[in-house]
Formats: structure tokens, C-alpha cells, sequence
């Protein structure tokens, strides 16, 4: 069993890493596209803008389906559409079909992450899961080495058609694995039988029933904000306003820019171990934990910016390195979503939480972006003040951690989290490591 668990899990992981490829594909050939569609880099800069959007608005709806059809069918449905989007950028030339194509990334990317978290607690022990999510979460960046390298050697040495024809070839290869390798759970006709009784049963009623008794539950809410507060920061950074704030506020070429990326890749992946590996001894303190990655990222935030000029070269990689912390640190708030939620509803609780960073790194870029343009342009004194926006989302969820985490200790009290889940599982659909458990 436990060398099936790596397999399944490992072709979930497969389709997440080339999700990621696909999600930032477009970083690396922004000047193709810019070229392929005659479009200006305010117009190019919508097309990451749209795809999180639809990312992040369609985590609830993808809960819910995940819920009703499990990983598997999840996995498979993201990787064609994904494909199929990759496919229609290799052979458009039109601005609005690629920005449908995009739309349509964005749309198979958020089938794709909560899938293969559903995976973990089905295959792993309880006490292996904290570490497999942070595995999940770090591995998942791979799929951006390989945008910026086999990708781009495709795109500069053949051309924008076979680069994209190439993305969406190994798309489709992910859904053969996944229809191949992929099982919601060890013991699947269990899974069946609950899985069709709760379908029999799902109406919109009762769908909105779940996802208000999700979103009511302490513990999820929990996680919620533990993701907003500790993912944003660094996603606003990579996605968007790092790369212009080092190169036109802090003097750096553009290479010294990209090697800032790389290191926060490699802070990620060591900082995602070790959380997974406290999480997993210390689940009490995960809350704890994450109101500390918070406060240091404010911290070496306020420190840099209160600097009159540009900071020396030594901080800002300390910079990079604390905010990159915060990405496996948001991954706590998914472990809080599997303790405190049944697992008939988990890919629901899971792509509510999903929601907390995604939103926040999206009200944080366009409130920036504001702020850039109302006052100059890209200068040391707008990037500045633009940055200073964080500290409103900061205060904001740390106060709601601290409220809900009080929440959630008077409704479990000092009683286990497994016991407390036992009010809520349907023993046929319980995950094999909880069932160990009990």
C-alpha cells in the first residue's frame, strides 16, 4: 500500500507540475506574445491578471465538484482544459481567443491543486499528511523550471507554435497517467457507494448547505485567513511587481532580478520541508507558526522601506527569502481545512481556503498598480508607498486568525481533532489514515 500511495500521488503531482508550467508559460515569452498579438505591456499584463481571476473565483465552484466526483475525474477534466488552452495559443493569432485560452488555463489550473491535496489523506498515514502537502506545494514549482527552461528553449530555438504545441502534448500525456495510475482512494468501491449516495442526494439546497456549513466552521475560516495573510506578499512579488520594483526602485539588472526568483524557489522548497515536518509533530502550534511568518514578513518589509534609498544588495536577498517563507506557510491553512472538516466536503472546505491568498494577491496588485500610476510611474517613492498597501491586509487577517482561532479552541475545547471529526464523517467515505487512527 505504501509504495501505491507514492505512485498516485505522484501522477497527481505530475499534473500539478504542468500546471504550473502552464500558469507561467506566458512570464517567459511575454515578448512573443507582446510581438504575436501587437498589444502594449499594459494590455499583455491583463492576461495573468484574467487567469488568476478565474482561478480564484472558480476554487469554490471546483470544490464542489470535487466533493461529488473525486480527484480523479477533477485531475483529467483540468488537464484537457488546460491542454485545449495551450492548443489554442499555439495556433491564434487573435487577442481575444488567446485571452479566452488564458481564461481557459486559469479555469483547469484550479480543478488541479485541491485535487491532488484530496489525494493525501485518502494514501498517507495521518501523521505523514502535513509533510505530503508541503511536498505537493514545493514539488508543484518545478513546473516553473520548466517554463523557464526546456519551455523557453523550445519557444527561442522553434518557435511560439511548437513551444505551446509542446505544453499541450504533455498536458494530454498527465490525463493518460491520471486516467491510468490515479484512484481517489484504496478502497474504491467504498468510495463509489458513498460517493453515489451523496449525488443521489446533491441538490442546489443542499450545495449551498455544505458550503455554508464549510465556511461556518471555525477551523475553516481558520485556514482561510492563514493563507491570506501568509501567501500574498510573495505571490504579488513573483507574479507581478517584483521583478519591476528590484529592477526600476532598486537599481538590479534584470538578471540579478531573475536570480532573486530563483532564490525564492529554492528558500520555498527548504522552508516547506521543515514546516510540514513541525506541522506534522506540533499541530497545535501550526496557528502559531503562521502569526509568525506574518510578523516577519511585515517586519522585513518595514525595514526596507523605511530605508531613503535602495537597499544594499545583502537585504534585499534577506527580503526574498523571509516573504518567500509565507508560500509553505499558507499550505497550514489546508491542513486546518482537512482537521476540521468531513471528507465529503473537504474539496469544498479546501478551495474555500484556496480562495484567502489568491484574493488578497489580486486586491493587492490592482490596488498598486493604483497607486504606481496615480503617483508617477514606476519610481523608488510610488513603488514605496504601493508596497506600504500590505500592511492593510496584514493587520487585517492577523486580527481574524487570532478571532477564529479562538473560536475553533472553544468549539473543539481540549478534546482531539479526531474526535471532534467523528461528529461529522460518514464512516464509508472516511479516509484511510483517519480510520488507522481511531
Amino acid at each position: 500500500m505504501g509504495k501505491r500511495a507514492w505512485v498516485v500521488w505522484s501522477a497527481g503531482l505530475l499534473a500539478y507540475v504542468v500546471a504550473v508550467l502552464n500558469r507561467t508559460s506566458l512570464g517567459v515569452s511575454g515578448l512573443d506574445a507582446a510581438d504575436r498579438f501587437h498589444v502594449a505591456p499594459g494590455v499583455l499584463s491583463s492576461f495573468v491578471v484574467l487567469q488568476v481571476v478565474v482561478y480564484a473565483a472558480a476554487q469554490i465552484p471546483a470544490g464542489l465538484l470535487l466533493d461529488r466526483y473525486g480527484s480523479r475525474a477533477m485531475i483529467v477534466t483540468g488537464g484537457l482544459l488546460m491542454a485545449g488552452g495551450q492548443f489554442a495559443l499555439a495556433l491564434t493569432e487573435s487577442l481575444p481567443a488567446a485571452m479566452a485560452a488564458r481564461a481557459l488555463l486559469g479555469l483547469g489550473d484550479a480543478f488541479t491543486f485541491i485535487s491532488v491535496l484530496r489525494l493525501v489523506p485518502y494514501w498517507f498515514p495521518e501523521r505523514q499528511v502535513p509533510l505530503v502537502n508541503q511536498l505537493t506545494g514545493i514539488c508543484g514549482q518545478l513546473g516553473q523550471v520548466l517554463s523557464a527552461l526546456p519551455f523557453l528553449a523550445v519557444l527561442l530555438g522553434h518557435g511560439w507554435t511548437t513551444a505551446y504545441l509542446s505544453a499541450a502534448a504533455l498536458g494530454v500525456l498527465t490525463v493518460v497517467l491520471a486516467l491510468t495510475l490515479v484512484r481517489n482512494t484504496p478502497s474504491p468501491r467504498r468510495y463509489r457507494s458513498a460517493r453515489v449516495a451523496r449525488m443521489r442526494s446533491a441538490g442546489i439546497s443542499d450545495t449551498w448547505h455544505n458550503l455554508r456549513t464549510v465556511w461556518m466552521r471555525p477551523g475553516t475560516r481558520l485556514g482561510f485567513y492563514i493563507h491570506m495573510g501568509s501567501q500574498f506578499s510573495v505571490t504579488v512579488f513573483t507574479l507581478m511587481w517584483g521583478v519591476p520594483y528590484l529592477t526600476a526602485a532598486q537599481g538590479l539588472s534584470r538578471s540579478a532580478a531573475g536570480a532573486m526568483l530563483v532564490v525564492s524557489v529554492a528558500t520555498a522548497i527548504i522552508a516547506g520541508v521543515i514546516i510540514g515536518i513541525v506541522t506534522g509533530r506540533r499541530p497545535h502550534r501550526r496557528s502559531r507558526l503562521v502569526l509568525a511568518i506574518i510578523s516577519s514578513n511585515a517586519l522585513i518589509w518595514t525595514i526596507v522601506l523605511a530605508l531613503p534609498g535602495p537597499a544594499p544588495l545583502w537585504l534585499l536577498v534577506v527580503l526574498v527569502v523571509v516573504i518567500s517563507i509565507g508560500g509553505p506557510g499558507s499550505m497550514v491553512g489546508f491542513d486546518f481545512a482537512r482537521s476540521f472538516n468531513p471528507s465529503s466536503i473537504l474539496g469544498t472546505a479546501q478551495g474555500v481556503v484556496n480562495m484567502g491568498g489568491f484574493v488578497a494577491s489580486l486586491l493587492v496588485i490592482q490596488a498598486m498598480g493604483l497607486i504606481i500610476g496615480a503617483t508617477g510611474g514606476y519610481s523608488f517613492e510610488s513603488f514605496r508607498l504601493a508596497w506600504c498597501v500590505q500592511y492593510v491586509v496584514w493587520g487585517l487577517t492577523a486580527l481574524a486568525i487570532l478571532i477564529s482561532r479562538r473560536k475553533t479552541r472553544r468549539t473543539v475545547g481540549d478534546i482531539e481533532e479526531s474526535r471532534y471529526l467523528l461528529e461529522y464523517f460518514d464512516p464509508a467515505d472516511e479516509p484511510r489514515s483517519r480510520r488507522r487512527a481511531n
